[in-house]
C-alpha cells in the first residue's frame, strides 16, 4: 500500500505530523506539498495531485490523505475524479465506516477541528477494508455514474 500526501497552507502543520507517524509505522508514501508555508497556495491543486496518483494505480493499492482547513474543498476537489471517493472523517467510527460501506480511498482531515487523535483516525482508516456485501459494491460503483 502507498499512500499520497497534500495539504494546503492551513494543514502544512498536521501533515507534518501524520508524515512524522507515516514513518515510524513504516508506511511508504508520497508527499505532493508544500513543504513550506504559503498563505496564497489554493488547496485544489494538492488535491489533483494527489486523486491523479491514485488513478493511476490498481484499486485498493494506494491510499491518499487530504489536509486543509475544513477538509471540505480537498475532499469536494478530489471527488470529481472518477473512481476517487474522499470522505471527511472527524473520528475512528467515521473511518471505519467509510472503508467499509464506500470503499473510500482518500482520507480528508481537517486542520481545524482534528485533534491529537488523527493518528487513530489514520489507523482506523488504513486498517479498515470496504465490505463484500453487494449493497456496498453497487453503491460504490454508482457513485462514478453520470
Amino acid at each position: 500500500m502507498h499512500i499520497y500526501l497534500g495539504a494546503d497552507h492551513r494543514g502544512i502543520e498536521l501533515k507534518k505530523l501524520v508524515i512524522n507517524w507515516l514513518s515510524s509505522h513504516m508506511y511508504t508514501f508520497t508527499d505532493f506539498g508544500p513543504s513550506v508555508f504559503d498563505a496564497e497556495d489554493d488547496y485544489n491543486d494538492y488535491a489533483k495531485k494527489v486523486a491523479h496518483a491514485i488513478q493511476d494505480q490498481p484499486d485498493g493499492e494506494a491510499f491518499g490523505i487530504l489536509i486543509c482547513g475544513s477538509a471540505q474543498g480537498m475532499a469536494m476537489q478530489a471527488n470529481r475524479f472518477k473512481g476517487i471517493r474522499a470522505a471527511i472523517c472527524h473520528n475512528t467510527q467515521e473511518a471505519i465506516e467509510t472503508r467499509g460501506h464506500n470503499d473510500a480511498n482518500i482520507l480528508c482531515l481537517s486542520a481545524d477541528a482534528t485533534d491529537d487523535r488523527y493518528n487513530e483516525i489514520i489507523d482506523a482508516f488504513l486498517d479498515s477494508a470496504a465490505l463484500p456485501d453487494e449493497k456496498y459494491k453497487r453503491r460504490t460503483q454508482k457513485l462514478d455514474e453520470n
